[in-house]
């Protein structure tokens, strides 16, 4: 996590040498104060119990040297007729008015009923001619702007120790942190303040500089870029895809002519194995299809394989680099010509994920061997089943009796009665494209999924449009009747192409789901 301070106006907020007093703002003071030349310390913000104005009035009020040395002046938002207000806002002024006479305050305290916006600036500098201080005594203040506009006009400031104003006098050496709750503590830093001259000309001068360098909107902008440029710097710059496909292209190759998927208006996400490929010159109608398309879409791949088997077999079949990858059975996903990770989408499956348990209760089951180290990844324990009891009987209704009895979490893939995958109950091809749809604020109506066998059904059910591809397994025979599932005549490639077209889906209008009828 980085932290990028807001920046100020600083065409509005700043500091005038020989300074002459703003008749209006002198207006609005002058009637409360007996004394009205004395130096002011200045409170703004809103009347809120957490603002601890009435902490601020009795640090002022127990402190004499204090009141001799200057007039306390508290602009609280704006107010009428203190019945007419809400009930919180009433109680505040209440126990501002209650302290200040408790304290007998009066021609000491000024507490102005109005102001404009556009005034505000000249509270500050009329503040900093006399002088004065301005004083944040929050209980707790997140950023604290009011502190780098009083800043940027020369004015030193004494604020909570609570939240943002740490960051604020570190960076400008401005002034004084309190506790907001130790009254004379506070009272003993704004005398402090106000009688050190030359301490306080010191930290006029820093809280100018000081904005100048750290909270300018020039210097949000520079430190923002700066952030990105680091990240951009160091983060890889080659990949195993970049290094196979990208820069060594074969005759042919390339990216799709498209916008990241953030952009687009479709997207298009395909198996890989028995769906994509299979027939050379069905791929290559596909691809040429995608390629004329002139809208924004965005084409993706989720496949049961990990992404190095992926990405070869998408080299091999010069497939051009699709924009985002779905891998390891839906457990793993990755954007864009670096293959940055989705961090987030692991962080989200790894509830109740507990991998040495699982393997641990299926190796009692028979008929099922762990497959090769290459083929397991950390969201995803792969399995073989052998052919001779993936014939007699489903294993699929014991292992999810077993590991019910063990309170174990997963989600149980089949795939051709031959191969089994165990993933976190979060995670799923199916759930990765909802993710996506949810993550990048695309409808999931606006998604094309296309498959051929088990390990897909779950991914070609729910809101988006699907198809299954005429040489598919017969675990997608159930699918048959859905409406928003379409089962093509053409094998492979051809398949999907065949769909997008039932479906109209690339070009400016997509069939309501009223109008789409199953072909069996």
């Amino acid at each position: 996590m980085r932290v990028i301070p807001p920046g100020t106006d600083l065409t509005r907020f700043y500091p005038i040498k020989d300074y002459q007093p703003n008749p209006a703002i002198a207006e609005k003071i002058a009637p409360f104060l007996r004394e009205p030349q004395k130096p002011i310390i200045l409170a703004l913000s809103r009347a809120d119990e957490r603002k601890n104005i009435p902490g601020l009035i009795q640090a002022y009020g127990e402190n004499s040297q204090l009141q001799q040395q200057a007039n306390l002046v508290i602009i609280a938002g704006n107010r009428n007729d203190l019945n007419t207000m809400e009930r919180p806002i009433r109680q505040e002024f209440t126990k501002i008015f209650r302290t200040i006479d408790r304290y007998n305050l009066y021609g000491k305290v000024a507490y102005p009923k109005q102001h404009k916006a556009d005034e505000v600036p000249e509270f500050y500098r009329f503040v900093a001619a006399t002088q004065g201080i301005f004083v944040n005594p929050a209980l707790t203040e997140p950023f604290g702007l009011t502190l780098i506009e009083a800043a940027a006009t020369g004015l030193p400031i004494v604020a909570t120790h609570d939240g943002g104003p740490q960051d604020i006098i570190k960076n400008c050496q401005n002034g004084l942190l309190v506790d907001p709750l130790d009254t004379k503590a506070l009272g003993e830093a704004l005398l402090a303040a106000l009688t050190d001259k030359q301490q306080w000309q010191t930290w006029s001068e820093n809280g100018i500089a000081g904005v100048n360098r750290y909270y300018s909107w020039s210097s949000h902008a520079k430190k923002y870029l700066n952030h990105i440029e680091k990240i951009i710097t160091e983060f890889p710059s080659t990949s195993l895809y970049q290094k196979r496909i990208r820069v060594q292209p074969k005759a042919g190759r390339g990216r799709f002519n498209v916008t990241k998927i953030p952009l687009a208006q479709r997207v298009v996400i395909s198996d890989i194995d028995e769906t994509l490929i299979g027939d050379g010159d069905a791929l290559r109608q596909f691809l040429a299809h995608l390629h004329k398309v002139d809208r924004i879409f965005s084409f993706g791949i989720a496949t049961g394989r990990q992404l190095n088997s992926a990405l070869e077999v998408l080299e091999e079949w010069e497939v051009p680099i699709p924009d985002v990858f779905i891998t390891a059975v839906g457990t793993e996903i990755y954007y864009g010509d670096h293959l940055s990770r989705d961090a987030g989408w692991e962080k989200h499956i790894n509830f109740r994920w507990e991998p040495e348990r699982l393997k641990q209760v299926l190796s009692t089951i028979t008929g099922l061997t762990l497959q090769a180290p290459e083929n397991q990844s950390p969201f995803k324990l792969s399995y073989f089943i052998d052919e001779s009891v993936g014939k007699k009987r489903s294993l699929r209704p014991t292992i999810v009796k077993r590991l019910r009895e063990n309170h174990l979490r997963a989600n149980v893939i089949l795939t051709y009665g031959a191969f089994l995958d165990v993933i976190p109950v979060r995670a799923s091809k199916g759930l990765a494209i909802r993710y996506l749809s949810y993550r990048w604020g695309l409808p999931l109506e606006q998604f094309l999924v296309a498959g051929d066998s088990g390990n897909d059904e779950e991914m070609l059910r729910g809101d988006t449009l699907g198809v299954v591809v005429g040489n598919y397994s017969n675990e997608l025979e159930r699918l048959k009747g859905s409406p928003r599932i379409y089962f093509a005549q053409g094998h492979y490639a051809k398949g999907i192409l065949e769909g997008i077209t039932y479906f109209n889906f690339l070009n400016e209008r997509i069939t309501p789901h009223d109008e789409i009828e199953t072909i069996n």
